[in-house]
């Protein structure tokens, strides 16, 4: 069975760094042996393309210290992790292939201006070399493109940028040759030339490319796809900001939504939830953040609610409710806050709650806060077999009367204050939450006013049996 191949260091390489490992191995052979035959040769074309290849090996090398150093996972230090190591390597790359081109250049016309002058000999196995190195070309230019495809690896699709530019270049040495075989010895240095102005070109493709990256230039492409994505899975929020910037292939997104003022918590926990996922499905391996904000809001019901539950010693908002009189408006609502907490410390808190309604809706001319306690878990037990059987067709007889219909379910149950009883009724789908919760209310009413001993009845309303969906 084949070994895992290690590191120095005992690791298994992954397959990032055997692709770039194999890069390394190709580089080295193939500048040794242009380097060999443009020396032999005479040619500058050959040794332009050597110069290329070791660029390459210093590529492949670079990529290869890169991949090791980004595969290492986030520290205290790299909170983002290690993936613009690639880059810096793609950048350092990208210089240096420029500087060697612009000696190229320099040799280049040197010899064209006839102030060096060379022969060139354009023997039978440089063609046979050119047709070893035209086949290894194409062949690691397309290993590290579906690699970097594959891996979402920069590094390597730079590596496969500059094999297909090797795979050019050594045509325009082989279009060279083949003329200086023909008689004019001009030929290889044009060539060599070609094979610089590839280098150039591609160097500075990459310098722009991975400078972008290192400057955290947001790619067109990521964030429109991360703006369709939150717009689909939360069309009612609202996106104040988005940033998104990429590294070693993976996007970073720093999302700043808006909902209601009214939100809770976890309303607001949940729609991050619901943006991240979407976000990550459109962008895959995404790092995702998002900060919940509350929006601006024309609504006084909403803007007084979110504004009570900004006073931190807040737990629960309800019954909020508004009354015109004699031209003002007057608010009242419900504030729920802890038990143990004393009057004075709540009435505290009361002031607070209506300096912060009051801040958010000006128009208000006066708040009235009603202060609750957090109920408690209380002790409850279920009745015997046959024990509450009256209520229960109490209850029924009740639901039949006020809504029409039998009650989908009643149970009950003993706390210290009395019975407690939960129904479900069944109306019809096209009610009105308004006309429903009437209805509920009064089966509550009924069942209290003729049954003293029930101390509350609790009625969930939905739709007709034949209408639910399960």
């Amino acid at each position: 069975m084949a070994r895992e191949p290690l590191t120095p260091g005992g690791e298994k390489l992954s397959p990032q760094q055997r692709t770039a490992r194999l890069s390394i191995i190709a580089a080295a052979g193939l500048a040794a042996l242009k380097l060999v035959t443009g020396l032999l040769t005479g040619s500058l074309a050959f040794i332009a393309e050597a110069a290329h290849s070791g660029t390459d090996l210093v590529a492949a090398l670079l990529t290869f210290y890169a991949l090791r150093v980004a595969s290492r996972p986030a520290d205290r230090e790299h909170p983002y992790g290690h993936g613009k190591a690639e880059h810096l390597a793609a950048l350092g790359e990208a210089a240096f292939l420029v500087l060697v081109s612009a000696a190229i250049v320099f040799e280049s016309l040197r010899r064209l201006t006839g102030r060096e002058h060379h022969t060139v000999d354009a023997t039978w196995w440089a063609f046979a070399v050119l047709a070893v190195v035209l086949a290894v070309d194409i062949s690691r230019a397309t290993i590290s493109w579906r690699a970097s495809r594959e891996h979402g690896s920069p590094a390597l699709a730079a590596n496969a940028v500059h094999f297909a530019a090797d795979f050019a270049g050594s045509l325009a040495v082989l279009v060279g040759l083949v003329l200086v075989r023909a008689g004019y010895q001009g030929a290889d240095a044009v060539a060599a030339l070609v094979v610089a102005a590839l280098v150039i070109a591609a160097g500075v493709a990459l310098m722009r490319e991975n400078v972008d990256v290192l400057m955290d230039r947001s790619p067109a492409d990521a964030d429109a796809a991360a703006r369709a994505a939150i717009e689909a899975a939360e069309p009612r929020a609202e996106l104040r900001r988005l940033r998104v910037r990429e590294a070693a292939g993976r996007s970073f997104v720093d999302a700043v939504v808006a909902v209601a003022p009214d939100a809770g918590v976890q309303e607001g926990h949940a729609v991050a939830d619901s943006i991240e996922q979407a976000v990550r499905a459109a962008l895959p391996g995404s790092d995702v953040t998002v900060h919940i904000e509350p929006r601006a809001s024309a609504d006084l019901r909403e803007r007084a609610t979110g504004a009570a539950l900004s006073v931190r010693e807040v737990r629960e908002v309800h019954n909020v409710r508004t009354v015109l009189l004699d031209g003002g408006i007057e608010l009242s609502l419900h504030v729920k806050l802890p038990a143990d907490e004393t009057l004075a410390a709540a009435h505290g808190t009361a002031d607070a709650v209506e300096r912060a309604i009051i801040a958010a809706a000006p128009e208000v001319d006066r708040v009235h806060v009603h202060l609750e306690p957090l109920a408690a878990p209380q002790a409850a037990r279920q009745p015997a077999p046959g024990e509450d059987d009256v209520h229960r067709e109490a209850i029924a007889a009740i639901v039949r009367e006020l809504s029409g219909s039998d009650p989908v379910d009643v149970r009950v149950h003993h706390e210290p204050r009395g019975l407690v009883a939960f129904v479900t009724v069944a109306l019809p789908a096209g009610h009105s939450l308004a006309a429903a919760h009437e209805t509920a209310g009064r089966i509550e009413a009924r069942a209290r006013a003729t049954h003293p001993d029930i101390a509350e009845v609790v009625v969930h309303t939905e739709p007709g049996a034949a209408l639910r969906s399960g």
